[in-house]
């Protein structure tokens, strides 16, 4: 018995380092090709200090293109091509394919000099600049906004403001009411000391962000995630489409320090965006003011983003179509997921088409 026992695990051990050997092959056979992300035509159609606005190029013919673009904020850590990173499941493309003429702001990656940028400087400045160039651009009067994350709270932030400039306004995975403790990242942030880590840095590394990102879930995110990527390292495809999730993951851009501080403060610990106390620059901001449409779409299984954080989002809002969905996916696989593809973007187009002329 003892004998059939060794003997097994020496069989395992053997196919394991097997698996290694072909795994490793085929990562070294990778070229830079065969991980690249956000490969949709695009061009850059305005710059404004690190930020620059993204104009994808349409898939459809000109006479299928809706009038009213579409313009799609990230959040500002890690990157936007999270909504690009694969032909197969990628939510530009989704839209291009449905007609919608697709904008993205790019926030790019801050520097020393970018510490005293705040929250205000994001919307009041960079957003409604954009804005104000796909209007003239377009000669569309509104435009659809939709959020991801941290830019969808920026996004309701700024339709509040703006409302006669917003068609639609779709947040995905956004966090609005930040009064509950059901994710780790909500109970840290109400006693984390910001001004020491905005002191310390000026610009938070992003390494020292996605660290903090990657604790939350140590086990998930940091080692069982590679355990299991061994025995399929040798299928390139499966190995790319890892490679290029990896690259996204570890690709985290510093935070601005000022504008880090005050949604920590604001937002975090003290909920002033639904307490209708919230400040932007000199414009007191009310979520009653938001009268278009308004679709939240989040992650049942989401560890950064609880839906409690999300789904009374319709209730704070004067819209008279508010919708809100939940899916049984986690934040990042709203995007990226096998059900992201077949179900959550085409249920987002569809909602975004019945709106859109």
């Amino acid at each position: 018995m003892m004998m059939d026992v060794e003997m097994r695990n020496f069989e395992e051990m053997l196919k394991y380092q097997d698996d290694m050997t072909r795994g490793l092959e085929t990562l070294m056979s990778l070229t830079e090709e065969d991980i690249a992300t956000d490969q949709l035509d695009k061009d850059e159609v305005l710059k404004i200090g690190k930020m620059r606005l993204i104009h994808y190029k349409p898939l459809v013919e000109s006479s299928k293109i809706k009038k009213i673009p579409l313009m799609i904020t990230y959040a500002l850590i890690n990157r936007q091509t999270m909504l690009n990173l694969q032909d197969d499941r990628s939510v530009v493309k989704a839209l291009l394919l449905a007609g919608h003429d697709v904008y993205m702001i790019d926030w790019g990656y801050p520097t020393a000099e970018d510490r005293y940028m705040t929250m205000d400087d994001h919307i009041n400045w960079y957003m409604d600049d954009c804005v104000e160039h796909i209007r003239k651009t377009t000669g569309s009067n509104k435009i659809n906004l939709m959020g991801i994350c941290q830019g969808g709270t920026f996004s309701a932030i700024y339709t509040a403001i703006n409302p006669s400039k917003i068609n639609s306004l779709i947040t995905l995975v956004t966090p609005i009411d930040f009064e509950t403790n059901d994710a780790l990242l909500f109970r840290w942030g109400k006693d984390l000391n910001i001004d020491s880590l905005v002191d310390l840095y000026g610009v938070v590394p992003g390494e020292v962000m996605n660290f903090s990102y990657l604790i939350l879930k140590p086990y998930t995110l940091i080692l069982d995630k590679y355990i299991k990527m061994i025995p399929k390292m040798k299928d390139k495809e499966f190995l790319q489409n890892f490679m290029r999730m990896e690259r996204w993951t570890f690709d985290s851009p510093g935070q601005e320090g000022e504008t880090l501080r005050q949604f920590v403060k604001d937002l975090y610990q003290e909920n002033k965006l639904v307490k209708g106390e919230l400040i932007i620059g000199e414009k007191k901001v009310d979520l009653k003011n938001i009268t278009c449409p308004v679709l939240m779409a989040c992650g049942e299984l989401d560890h950064l983003v609880p839906l409690a954080a999300s789904e009374k989002f319709v209730e704070y809002v004067a819209s008279k179509d508010a919708t809100y969905l939940h899916f049984k996916t986690g934040h990042i696989g709203m995007f990226t997921s096998s059900k992201s593809s077949k179900e959550i973007i085409p249920t987002i187009t569809e909602w975004l088409d019945k709106r859109t002329k």
